[in-house]
């Protein structure tokens, strides 16, 4: 099915019916695996039991940054390509990319309080995500203080594009500046460094969460088309009962 077709939000919902049950499946079977891979898989020799919040620590924060990522490229989709879909693919990413980028932070301070010795530390990485957080609060506080869909999705729009500097900051603070978090240990250029015993249920694990998201995502851009065309009937109605 070409692309442009998906602009069809009759399409869409057709083929949001069969795949939202297939990823569903596949999140369902991943993650049980990641997490019981993770579980079996030998304790960290420093951190000790601990390192299993790593397995669905790591998804929450890599799909925090994806889902925002998500969010800009539909701003463009918005602004620049005037999609019809831009918008609603945009305001199902805040939704779902706040969620787990909240529980990011959450699943990071109980990781911390063994590991550092306190749940919050003003540290670079805890700070851009928790700006991250904001950014996403933002957008989704936009989308509900407008009450037309067009203005309020270019509007989230351009927010959304302006906050995504601080994407790559959150990638790179652990580079750029000096911080307790751990650096990079799987995205890196010269190979991972963590073991194949923990990378291997990590990334199941990771796969899994990402199937869950993507399950998510149609599914709340289901239910956003039909709301806007519960409200377009609405608006007919009423303007031809006023008639």
């Amino acid at each position: 099915m070409p692309l442009i077709d998906l602009a069809n939000p009759r399409r869409f919902q057709q083929l949001a019916r069969i795949l939202i049950p297939m990823f569903a499946l596949a999140a369902a079977i991943l993650i049980g695996v990641g997490l019981v891979m993770g579980f079996r898989a030998p304790a960290d020799y420093q951190q000790g039991e601990m390192v299993r919040v790593m397995y669905i620590h790591v998804p929450f924060a890599w799909l925090s940054l994806g889902a925002y990522t998500m969010m800009a490229i539909a701003a463009l989709g918005t602004l620049v390509w005037r999609h019809p879909l831009a918008d609603v693919a945009g305001k199902a990413a805040a939704q779902i990319g706040m969620a787990f980028c909240f529980l990011c932070l959450i699943t990071g301070s109980l990781w911390g309080r063994p590991t550092w010795g306190t749940y919050w530390d003003w540290d670079p990485r805890l700070t851009s995500v928790l700006v991250l957080f904001l950014l996403y609060l933002g957008v989704l506080a936009l989308w509900r203080a407008i009450e037309d869909p067009n203005r309020a999705g270019r509007a989230a729009a351009i927010l959304a594009l302006v906050g995504f500097v601080n994407v790559p900051i959150v990638k790179f603070s652990v580079d750029w500046w000096t911080s307790i978090h751990q650096p990079t240990s799987v995205m890196r250029l010269d190979g991972p460094t963590i073991h194949p015993s923990m990378l291997t249920p990590l990334l199941i694990s990771a796969a899994g969460f990402l199937a869950l998201f993507l399950t998510l995502h149609l599914a709340a851009m289901r239910n956003e088309l039909l709301r806007r065309r519960v409200r377009t009937l609405r608006i007919l109605a009423a303007a031809k009962a006023k008639a």
